[in-house]
């Protein structure tokens, strides 16, 4: 059961960003070796709208800027309920796999690398984290994000089955 892609308007939004893997990646020619750079960053409000993207270019500043301007473009909303997420959801992305599961207040972001980058952007608070499978950051922003878009809030879940919010916790 999918959701369709949220897409949100970057108009007004204070976006921060944060560079999840950078690598140095070469190009064999027939004049020798040409580096260049691959950087994999995510932007967030940290209010539930998060992006990812991945620039390449020749300087590492110019790489990351390009990134930036990739995740603009791939803006997504996600439903936080009280600092956490509304329920566990696990997803796969090639080999990574990720397991994310709500946590009480004050446990904070107990995720690796990749996964806490893309989770804090969000502005998740507390949330308990696994991932399985490749740690390709890739990968794993990847399956991160598509945990992230399978989350339902509970006022959708409610409209869903017809019935009102308080049946769908105490239900």
């Amino acid at each position: 059961m999918s959701n369709s892609i949220r897409k949100v308007k970057t108009t007004d939004l204070e976006l921060k960003d944060r560079l999840v893997s950078i690598q140095r990646v070469t190009k064999v020619t027939k004049g020798g070796r040409t580096f260049s750079f691959s950087a994999i960053v995510v932007v967030g409000d940290e209010n539930g709208i998060v992006g990812h993207g991945l620039g390449k270019a020749n300087e590492v500043t110019t790489a990351i800027a390009k990134g930036v301007e990739d995740a603009k473009k791939n803006l997504i909303r996600v439903p936080v309920y009280k600092g956490t997420i509304p329920h566990e959801q696990l997803a796969k992305f090639g080999g990574a796999s990720v397991f994310i599961k709500p946590a009480s207040g004050g446990t904070g972001v107990k995720a690796g690398g990749a996964m806490r980058a893309v989770l804090e952007s969000v502005g998740i608070k507390d949330v308990l984290a696994k991932s399985k499978g490749s740690s390709n950051p890739h990968n794993l922003v990847k399956a991160t994000f598509n945990a992230l878009l399978e989350l339902r809030d509970p006022a959708t879940v409610a409209d869903h089955r017809g019935v009102s919010v308080d049946k769908v916790f105490n239900g």
